[in-house]
């Protein structure tokens, strides 16, 4: 007899924490198949999951002397995905894009753009070149 998985088995709190462990992974999931996107498309992988003081940004690629900051929201339709980034979180990818560029001991006129990887439920990308900028 095989074991199946049942939720009744599960405390809430248990529960909550498989689904932000499905949610994590899927997440992950969906960040690969971006980088692998870019990659085949002729960007280097500068970075995953970047994190600053301002925050993360989920991949940023090289781009000759440039850089591409990308955001990766993964939902059931693209639609959906699209939704979940605010105009907050914008803010902070922003600033953490400065800090990485301070880092790097280069400046804001460095050729740089944010693009936004949107990824539905059956793993399709749609990316969103230049998707937003200066506030």
């Amino acid at each position: 007899m095989t074991a199946q998985f049942r939720s009744d088995h599960f405390s809430p709190v248990a529960e909550k924490a498989l689904r932000g462990q499905v949610a994590y992974l899927s997440g992950r999931a969906a960040e690969d198949r971006v980088a692998d996107d870019y990659l085949s498309r002729g960007y280097a992988l500068a970075h995953s999951r970047w994190r600053g003081r301002s925050g993360e940004v989920d991949l940023i690629f090289s781009d000759g002397d440039g850089f591409v900051f990308v955001e990766v929201k993964k939902s059931r339709s693209f639609a959906r995905a699209a939704e979940r980034l605010s105009p907050a979180q914008m803010h902070r990818i922003y600033a953490a894009a400065e800090e990485y560029l301070a880092h790097r001991g280069l400046s804001l006129m460095t050729d740089l753009r944010f693009d936004v990887a949107l990824v539905d439920g059956s793993g399709a990308i749609e990316v969103l070149e230049n998707a937003f900028g200066h506030f």
